[in-house]
């Protein structure tokens, strides 16, 4: 069973930074494609960033395109998210998520992944 742990949510001022962990553990996470996603309050979970197994392909929302970095150490069974000039509509519970399937998709679906995470929170204030 993989198990996925998410580490470094908190409340920043508009225009900060954060770095998000994921720690995998329980399964071959070199082989995983891995994802993170974010949901508000009253709306749906939504995509914001992809990296396939080998890091060779990353995916952003338009709205994070420029802003936030997804990175994948295999060594260390962790991926992050780097979050830069952070705004208040970034303000989510944020999830990372592994995809077993095909090593050369990046799924964009949440219904596509396999093993989740149980959240952080990052609050960005005006």
């Amino acid at each position: 069973q993989v198990q996925l742990v998410e580490s470094g949510g908190g409340l920043v001022q508009a225009g900060g930074s954060l770095r998000l962990s994921c720690a995998a553990s329980g399964g071959t996470f070199s082989s995983y494609t891995m994802g993170w996603f974010r949901q508000a309050p009253g709306k749906e979970r939504e995509f914001v960033a992809g990296i396939t197994w080998s890091g060779g392909t990353t995916l952003y929302a338009d709205s994070v395109k420029g802003r936030f970095t997804i990175t994948k150490e295999n060594a260390k069974n962790t991926v992050y998210l780097q979050m830069n000039n952070l705004k208040p509509e970034d303000t989510a519970v944020y999830y990372c998520a592994a995809y077993s399937g095909s090593f050369w998709y990046l799924p964009l679906k949440s219904y596509e992944y396999d093993y989740w995470g149980q959240g952080t929170q990052v609050t960005v204030s005006s």
